[in-house]
C-alpha cells in the first residue's frame, strides 16, 4: 500500500537541485570516495546500518572485518608524519609512545591488589570472564611508535569501562564511544583525531541507525549515553588511550578518576540490563520490565 508520506518534486528540486552528472569510461562503481569505492565496505557498512540483531548475527558481527577494511584504506605515510607532529606538539601523548608499557596484565600481575584499587578490579575481571584484555592485534610485535598504539589500544578497553564507569552493556558502550570522540578531538588535531575516531565513528553511525529503526527504546537510551559520554569525555584531563595503566594499577578507582578528570560517573550498575533493549537473542529480550530502564 502506497504511503500518503509522499516526497513532491519540490523537496526534491531543493535539495538536488545542485545535482549535476559526471561521466566516466569506467566499466565499474567510481567515486571520489575510496570508502564509497569499496565494495565489501558498502555491503557491510548497508548490511549492519539495516539490519536487526538475532541470535544469528550478535550486535558485533564484522567489526574484525571492517576495521580490516579501513586500515588497508589509510594513508599511512600521511598518518606516520602527523604522529611526529603530534609527539613534537604534545608531551603527554610523546612521553606515552616513547615509554611503550603495554597494558597487558595477567592475573599473576594483580592477583595480590588491594581492594578498590584498579589492579583489584582487573583481577576480577578475568576471573569471573575468563578473558584477558587483548581484543584485537595480539601478534603484532612492538617496534615502533605504530605498532604501540595498535598494541596498546587494543588492551585498554576493558579498562577504560572500569574507569569511566561505563560499563560492558548497551548504554555503556555507547557512552564510552562517545567520551572518546570527545576527548581525542579536543586533545589531537583533526586529522589524527579522526584517524583514532575512525572505527568508533563507525559504531556509532550503525547503533544509532540500526536502534533508530528498530529498537525505539534502545534509541532513546542511546541519546541519553551520548550526551553523558560526551559530558564526561570533555572533562578527560587526556584521552584515556594515552593513559599509562601500569602507573595506576595500585591506585584506588576514586583516586584515578580524581586525578584524570574522570567526572561525572553515572550509578553504578545504571545500565546493566540494556544489552535486552537491542539483542533478539537475548532470552528477556523486550520484557515489558526492561522497557523501563530506559526511561
Amino acid at each position: 500500500m502506497q504511503t500518503q508520506a509522499q516526497v513532491g518534486e519540490g523537496e526534491r528540486a531543493y535539495f538536488n537541485g545542485g545535482m549535476r552528472k559526471i561521466e566516466t569510461n569506467s566499466s565499474t562503481l567510481v567515486s571520489s570516495s575510496k570508502y564509497l569505492n569499496h565494495p565489501e565496505l558498502r555491503a557491510l557498512i548497508a548490511q549492519e546500518m539495516l539490519r536487526r540483531n538475532g541470535a544469528d548475527l550478535p550486535n558485533t558481527a564484522y567489526i574484525p572485518e571492517v576495521v580490516q577494511i579501513l586500515q588497508n584504506l589509510e594513508d599511512f605515510p600521511a598518518i606516520m608524519r602527523l604522529f611526529e607532529e603530534e609527539k613534537a606538539r604534545l608531551p603527554e601523548f610523546r612521553e606515552w609512545l616513547e615509554n611503550r608499557n603495554l597494558s597487558n596484565f595477567k592475573l599473576t600481575d594483580v592477583e595480590d591488589c588491594a581492594p578498590g584499587t584498579l589492579g583489584a578490579r582487573l583481577h576480577r575481571w578475568m576471573v569471573e570472564s575468563g578473558y584477558e584484555l587483548d581484543l584485537f592485534y595480539p601478534e603484532i610485535e612492538v617496534v615502533k611508535d605504530f605498532t604501540f598504539y595498535l598494541r596498546q589500544s587494543s588492551l585498554t578497553h576493558d579498562i577504560e569501562h572500569m574507569i569511566s564507569g561505563f560499563g560492558p552493556n548497551h548504554g555503556g558502550e555507547i557512552a564510552l564511544v562517545n567520551a572518546n570522540l570527545h576527548s581525542r578531538v579536543r586533545y589531537f588535531r583533526p586529522e589524527l583525531a579522526c584517524y583514532f575516531n575512525r572505527v568508533q565513528t563507525y559504531l556509532k553511525a550503525k547503533t544509532i541507525m540500526k536502534d533508530g529503526l528498530h529498537y525505539p527504546e534502545a534509541s532513546v537510551l542511546n541519546l541519553e549515553a551520548e550526551y553523558l559520554g560526551a559530558e564526561q569525555g570533555r572533562n578527560w584531563k587526556i584521552p584515556l588511550m594515552i593513559v599509562d595503566w601500569r602507573k595506576y594499577v595500585d591506585w584506588k578507582i576514586e583516586d584515578i578518576r580524581e586525578e584524570l578528570g574522570i567526572f561525572p560517573v553515572i550509578p553504578e550498575g545504571a545500565w546493566d540490563d540494556t544489552n535486552k533493549l537491542c539483542d533478539e537473542g537475548h532470552a528477556d529480550y523486550a520484557q515489558p520490565a526492561m522497557m523501563a530502564a530506559a526511561e
